[in-house]
């Protein structure tokens, strides 16, 4: 966990500092407001302590600063001359807590302890990565991240496992980007986007009039990943028949075009990817367990966001961030209650429903601060989801959460399933399979 200290007294600086990395902080000391504002946009933190005057600096102006850069990021003020007009705009602006010099070093940790997650006392070693847009400091995600580490130094096959819109592709390209063949190709394939018919002709590649109307040869995705690698999306949506071969590729590195007789060489690195149970699908018949264990050298489980809720804060700076960027909208802060209540969701579609939702609070909440009645109202609908989960009813819960955020989503797209399969992040017919196992109608949503 690291900390950045601001503070134009060195004493206080080298004090802090080596009490704090005594306590297995990692620690970064600025003496002015502006090199502390420089290197937060370049990083951050996951606490600032911010001495109310740095010099001729005026630290609220700081920490307001601050906060336009990370809404949701913790802030401890400290004074030598404190009073209670400037605790009072210094809460205002955001800080968590205000601590008055000289300072009380169990005062100081105390206000640390309340303000850090238990999960992060303990990390695991620091994962440095060269290519790494993961977002989050949970003990979940740093475990996501070491088993990227040691995969990205091998050549072994992945399996990532994960709901849908918790970062498979992401993960997997992370692995690739790290690996000692980023410079070569990564080639991907959504295995439930591509019709059965076509598939083997998608991976393996066809030769001139192999089809009717055929009229030039195409190389397949196996063979445009040679020396690289091909990732595997929805593995478990693919035919029994083509699993049959790529398994046979999986064992001899060699394959022949649809319409010819020529063997090919590839040297092909796969990552896999699934978002149900491959035990089941193993099971059902559906899967063939003598793919699964040539696939399942390194299994990776990229955890849902309602087990990961403690990065929640840090994706809401990051959503938060983008999207007033990317809309030329002007500064907006989000109250800690709101950051509560969206902590408290359930997540069914994990990031990117967090994405969609901060999105909607920056571009449709008037005025500049996003309160805790802007989140409750854009998360309407998951109130029977939310009973059930007080009761102890994890499946149902799962699928009312769901059941309601496909349909919030068909609202928004007057019933247009195409379109609705494109914001949530998924297939078209696994989104029919979803709409009829949850006995959702498209038909009801359509305006007009």
């Amino acid at each position: 966990m690291k900390i950045f200290i601001a503070d134009d007294e060195p004493e206080i600086r080298k004090s802090l500092k080596e009490i704090l990395e005594d306590e297995n902080f990692v620690v970064e000391i600025f003496s002015t407001g502006k090199a502390l504002l420089k290197q937060l946009r370049i990083e951050r933190p996951s606490l600032i302590l911010l001495d109310v005057w740095l010099g001729k600096e005026d630290g609220i102006q700081v920490l307001d600063e601050c906060k336009k850069l990370y809404p949701t990021l913790p802030i401890l003020m400290i004074s030598g001359h404190g009073t209670i007009e400037i605790a009072v705009s210094a809460t205002k602006k955001g800080a968590v807590d205000f601590l008055e010099k000289p300072l009380s070093i169990e005062k100081v940790l105390q206000a640390i302890e309340n303000v850090i997650n238990p999960e992060d006392k303990n990390p695991l070693p620091d994962i440095k990565l060269e290519y790494d847009e993961i977002l989050g400091n949970s003990s979940a995600i740093q475990k996501v991240k070491f088993a990227i580490a040691q995969a990205a130094s091998t050549n072994a096959r992945v399996f990532i496992y994960g709901e849908n819109g918790t970062g498979k592709e992401l993960v997997a390209k992370t692995i690739f980007k790290n690996s000692k063949r980023k410079d070569l190709p990564f080639v991907e394939m959504n295995c439930a986007a591509i019709p059965e018919e076509l598939i083997e002709s998608e991976l393996f590649g066809f030769t001139k009039g192999a089809f009717t109307g055929a009229n030039d040869s195409r190389i397949g995705k196996f063979e445009a990943a040679n020396g690289g690698t091909l990732f595997l999306d929805e593995i478990c949506d693919m035919s029994l028949s083509t699993q049959a071969k790529v398994l046979r590729i999986l064992q001899e590195q060699r394959f022949e075009k649809l319409g010819s007789t020529e063997t090919i060489t590839v040297d092909v690195r796969i990552i896999a990817a699934t978002n149900i149970p491959v035990e089941e699908a193993i099971r059902d018949g559906k899967f063939r367990e003598d793919l699964y264990y040539r696939l399942n050298v390194i299994p990776i489980t990229i955890p849902p966001l309602r087990e990961r809720t403690s990065d929640i804060p840090l994706l809401v700076d990051y959503y938060i961030s983008r999207t007033l960027e990317e809309n030329n909208l002007p500064p907006k802060k989000i109250e800690s209650e709101a950051v509560s209540i969206l902590q408290n969701h359930f997540w069914p579609g994990n990031i990117r429903e967090l994405k969609n939702i901060m999105e909607r609070l920056c571009i449709m909440t008037v005025g500049s601060t996003i309160t805790a009645n802007d989140a409750k109202d854009a998360l309407t609908g998951f109130k029977k989801a939310n009973e059930m989960v007080e009761l102890g009813d994890f499946r149902k819960a799962k699928e009312e959460f769901e059941r309601q955020y496909i349909i919030k989503t068909l609202q928004t797209n007057e019933g247009n399933v195409t379109r609705t399969s494109r914001v949530l992040g998924i297939e078209r017919s696994h989104l029919y399979r979803k709409m009829k196992s949850l006995n959702i109608s498209s038909d009801q949503y359509t305006d007009g």
